[in-house]
């Protein structure tokens, strides 16, 4: 089993930015990659960022990369998701995920484990 635990959330201005955390333990040595998500009230879940568990691959919703940037901190079994030029259309709950699959996938469907979610909200 692995635990996931997000944090970093809050309320911010338009233009501000956000640092958000997910912290994984119990089961990591297998991990093969994290990702972060959001879902909006009334919308359906959306993939945010992917990172490979050495780094070496990123990928990045359209639109977001630029202003969102993921990072991991292996040691610590951390990831990162710093947020920059937030925008109201930025609002939502994010939750990070991770699953032990041996290639790439950005499916939500194919994460096996999930944080509980961290809220960002960006006011106007």
């Amino acid at each position: 089993q692995v635990r996931l635990v997000e944090s970093g959330g809050g309320l911010v201005q338009t233009g501000g930015s956000l640092r958000l955390s997910c912290a994984a333990s119990g089961r990591t040595f297998d991990w093969s990659a994290m990702a972060w998500f959001r879902q909006a009230p009334g919308k359906e879940r959306q993939f945010v960022a992917y990172i490979s568990r050495n780094g070496d691959r990123t990928y990045y919703s359209l639109g977001l990369k630029g202003r969102f940037t993921i990072s991991a901190d292996n040691a610590e079994n951390t990831v990162f998701l710093q947020m920059n030029s937030l925008k109201p259309e930025d609002t939502a709950v994010y939750y990070c995920a991770l699953h032990q699959r041996p290639y790439t996938t950005l499916a939500a469907s194919e994460y096996t484990y999930w944080g509980p979610g961290t809220q960002v909200a960006v006011s106007s």
